[in-house]
């Protein structure tokens, strides 16, 4: 293939990508603005973790006496980086200019707000570290939870993104959650109520929807979902009970689903592996599957 034809073929192709830019307005940013920039929230996700846990991500001399200073600079980095970004989502979609009065102040008193939430969350971060101590007797040590447990690691931005959501902040809140679960394997939606003392344990493949709601001292294994029973009305469903409510004091093991916005399951109540619940389950019972049976037949072995 000569230059000319490899040309034309390129010519073609980017013709053609454009005629579908400007069929679609959703391949067409131009004019919405920009989106907020995913490297810039992960940046700010590590900021509260160091935040959060001095001396845990990066910080190899910390003191009682330097964390005064630490801890004023690093909420101001943090609320004015994030300041930028969630003008940014404001604006998007709409034809404000970039220092428009009104957002530029809406974004502030958000993120204001959001800094004031943080001895709270991390009160709340810190029940989480001793309910995996607690329940995982292979952790070893508090700190190793902090640094090293994926579980711990999704909770902890889910927290932090669950705090934005009620604010109302567009993109952003998903965009943490779906970091964590790229890292984590572990899809927590923004919006779920989560109560305190809350432990996953290994963690891969659970997944929390939006709108369910998960009381205080409850431990889920890994593959449980939380889930919704049909989405087949799409948009339609937004802003419904659509996912499971789940009560103080419960333990869900592995590849366990419970379903729709009707399904409560009672306080103090265990759910074995592989269990599919979708109607509601009474205080202080435990739920099981039936084992399969299993066959053996031995086998004739020749030297």
């Amino acid at each position: 293939m000569d230059n000319k034809e490899k040309d034309n073929i390129l010519d073609r192709v980017a013709a053609s990508m454009n005629d579908n830019y400007d069929r679609n307005e959703l391949l067409n940013p131009f004019g919405k603005n920009n989106l907020p920039d995913r490297e810039k929230i992960i940046k700010i996700i590590k900021a509260i973790r160091r935040l959060m846990f001095p001396g845990y991500f990066g910080q190899s001399e910390f003191d009682k006496v330097s964390s005064r200073y630490f801890a004023g600079e690093m909420v101001s980095s943090i609320v004015e980086e994030l300041k930028n970004q969630v003008l940014v989502a404001l604006r998007y979609g709409t034809e404000a200019e970039p220092a428009c009065e009104a957002l530029v102040e809406e974004a502030e008193e958000i993120c204001l707000g959001f800094a004031e939430k943080f001895p709270e969350i991390q009160r709340v971060l810190l029940t989480d570290i001793q309910a995996a101590y607690d329940g995982d007797p292979a952790s070893g040590s508090k700190e190793a939870i902090i640094f090293s447990y994926p579980g711990f690691n999704a909770i902890f931005i889910y927290r932090i993104a669950h705090e934005l959501y009620l604010k109302n902040v567009p993109f952003i809140p998903r965009m943490m959650t779906e970091y964590a679960h790229s890292r984590t394997g572990i899809d927590i939606n923004p919006g779920a109520v989560i109560g305190e003392y809350f432990f996953i344990d290994h963690g891969t493949g659970v997944v929390i929807g939006e709108t369910t709601e998960i009381g205080n001292n409850v431990k889920i294994y890994q593959g449980v979902t939380l889930g919704a029973l049909s989405t087949r009305k799409g948009q339609l469903l937004a802003g419904k009970k659509r996912h499971p409510t789940i009560k103080d004091n419960v333990t869900i093991y592995s590849n366990a689903s419970i379903l729709g916005g009707e399904t409560v399951i009672g306080e103090n109540c265990t759910i074995g592996g592989n269990a599919f619940i979708t109607e509601p389950v009474p205080a202080n019972t435990q739920v099981s599957m039936k084992n399969p049976e299993l066959t053996f037949r031995g086998r004739d072995v020749k030297a």
